[in-house]
């Protein structure tokens, strides 16, 4: 089976490289790996302009998910994906996917693993994988509603489903792939693939690095469009909101006493 990626990306240089080498690193014989730059003024382009096997093109967008669909409608493969200009494959995921789909023909939909990693592609914050991996293991839809389980960049879909469902709701900015789950969800249920897939790269700066709450409370907001059939589903998300905000605020508190701790010591040792 053909796999199509899509990347979309704006003033990722730092990152998209990495990007483009773990999608080559598949050493699959059947591949494209389709770029929708938003304009970037850094040296992604040049980066671009490196790859010959690339399909790209840069230009204003309306943001990610217009991008992305951008990248759906070019798009040739049988199974299709999207992966951040700052996430990366897990090497072979592309055959693991491939299997997956031939010896399971009726799956239309299916979830991975995913690791966490720093900027320097060091993996962190493992609880949190590993308690993402539990409940990917439990997966169900009433399950999906109470929380976002899914890791994204470890998510692959049949061509035929875009077709079926439709593309990304590009009025979504922070959780058009919550919401796309939903929505396949409701006729399908996911495949899981318990195989690291992936790697979701996090930093202060990055999307979901800045704006943890509006991302959650996004979660929360399209969990109740989806489940209102489901109250006691929505009843545990909102909780769930309220645990996630609790722990990300400790997280960051503790990252950030480490910085002032090591500037500290710096300036210590300077002197």
């Amino acid at each position: 089976m053909k796999i199509s990626i899509i990347t979309p990306s704006y003033n990722q240089a730092s990152f998209i490289e990495r990007t483009i080498i773990s999608v080559l690193e598949q050493n699959y014989p059947e591949f494209e790996h389709i770029i929708i730059d938003g304009g970037s003024t850094d040296n992604t382009l040049n980066i671009l302009k490196k790859y010959k096997h690339l399909k790209w093109v840069s230009e204003k967008d309306k943001g990610q998910s217009e991008a992305i669909n951008k990248g759906f409608r070019k798009a040739t493969g049988d199974i299709i994906a999207f992966l951040n200009s700052d996430d990366t494959y897990s090497k072979g995921s592309f055959f693991m996917v491939n299997e997956y789909f031939i010896n399971n023909p009726d799956k239309k939909w299916a979830c991975g693993k995913c690791r966490i990693i720093n900027i320097n592609d060091v993996e962190i914050r493992r609880y949190i994988t590993l308690y993402k991996n539990l409940l990917l293991k439990r997966y169900t839809y009433k399950n999906l509603l109470k929380e976002n389980f899914i890791s994204q960049p470890a998510v692959f879909w049949k061509r035929e489903l875009i077709e079926e469902i439709g593309y990304l709701n590009e009025n979504e900015h922070f959780c058009m792939d919550y919401e796309y789950w939903l929505r396949i969800g409701q006729k399908y249920d996911a495949g899981i693939i318990c195989y690291y897939l992936s790697n979701f790269r996090y930093y202060p700066s990055s999307k979901s690095g800045s704006v943890n709450k509006n991302q959650f409370l996004d979660e929360l907001r399209i969990a109740h469009l989806y489940g209102k059939k489901y109250p006691f589903s929505l009843f545990l998300h909102k909780l769930n909101y309220y645990k996630i905000i609790i722990i990300y605020n400790i997280l960051n508190f503790s990252v950030n006493k480490c910085k002032r701790l090591n500037k500290g010591n710096f300036i210590k040792l300077s002197h």
